[in-house]
């Protein structure tokens, strides 16, 4: 990690209650015109607990703080997932928010980097992640650090 004002630790206990409170974070942009906000939110704060709560082999969370005061600045929830095409091991970006009022400092960009170090280390093949195309930010951010379109999921609302 490049800058030393942020140390990016591997989450406890103590962090769950940071983690499920930046959930409204996943849905603070525009979403397509079939996705409401509140299931939205609900489905990510359900999934996150079951984590949490669960510690399924294949799930790590980090937590990013200030090294300074120990004040959290974001997490990032990997998973390892076998890719479909070739059966490699990848990790999955799941979840990476940062918190209210710390944008712009490098936190998720540190946080991206936590994580392609992560996946190397544990002889992931790719970095993977999905993200809405109502988040500029957040695209701007991961194509900035190299990311690419490999697929594009699509959608038909049928209700």
């Amino acid at each position: 990690m490049s800058d030393t004002t942020f140390l990016i630790r591997l989450a406890s206990p103590d962090d769950d209650d940071f983690i499920i409170g930046m959930v409204p974070r996943f849905v603070d942009f525009p979403l397509p015109s079939w996705r409401r906000r509140n299931e939205c939110i609900e489905g990510i704060r359900k999934d996150l607990s079951t984590h949490l709560e669960d510690t399924p082999a294949n799930s790590f969370m980090f937590v990013a703080e200030d090294r300074d005061d120990g004040h959290r600045l974001g997490f990032v929830h990997l998973q390892k997932v076998q890719d479909f095409f070739n059966g490699r091991t990848n990790c999955h970006i799941s979840d990476l928010a940062v918190a209210p009022g710390q944008e712009g400092r490098g936190i998720g960009r540190a946080l991206l980097e936590h994580s392609g170090e992560w996946a190397r280390e544990h002889h992931c093949h790719m970095l993977t992640l999905a993200v809405f195309p109502g988040n500029e930010r957040a695209r701007k951010l991961y194509e900035a650090a190299g990311f690419d379109v490999d697929l594009v999921r699509m959608a038909l609302p049928l209700a």
